[in-house]
C-alpha cells in the first residue's frame, strides 16, 4: 500500500488502471475531457502491479477496484462512484479543488 500511497501522491490526480480495461480507458477519457491530466498507472505493465492492485482491492473493499482514482492523494473511488461525483457535478470541483484543472 505504501507504494500506492507513494504513487498517488505525486500528482493532483492519478489513475491505477490495466491496459484492457474498458471501464479504465473510459475514466481516463473522462478525465482529459475535463481538462485534467491525471498520471496513469497502468498496472499490467508495471513489475509491482499485482501487489498494488490487491492493495487497491482492500482499499476499494469491493471487488471491482479498477479503475482506482486517487484526487488531491485522496481515495475517491473507483468508475462507478467516480461517474457519480461527474453527474452531480462534484469532480470537476474535486478537480479544481486540487488543482488538476484550472478552469
Amino acid at each position: 500500500m505504501e507504494r500506492v500511497r507513494d504513487l498517488a501522491s505525486k500528482k493532483a490526480a492519478v489513475i491505477f488502471t490495466k491496459s484492457s480495461c474498458c471501464m479504465c480507458h473510459s475514466i481516463k477519457t473522462l478525465f482529459y475531457e475535463l481538462g485534467a491530466s491525471p498520471a496513469i498507472h497502468e498496472l499490467d505493465k508495471d513489475p509491482h502491479g499485482p501487489d498494488m492492485e490487491r492493495a487497491l482491492f482492500r482499499t476499494s473493499g469491493s471487488n471491482q477496484a479498477l479503475p482506482a482514482v486517487f484526487i488531491g492523494g485522496r481515495y475517491v473511488g473507483s468508475a462507478k462512484d467516480v461517474i457519480s461525483f461527474h453527474v452531480d457535478g462534484s469532480l470537476k470541483e474535486m478537480l479544481k479543488a486540487s488543482k488538476a484543472i484550472w478552469l
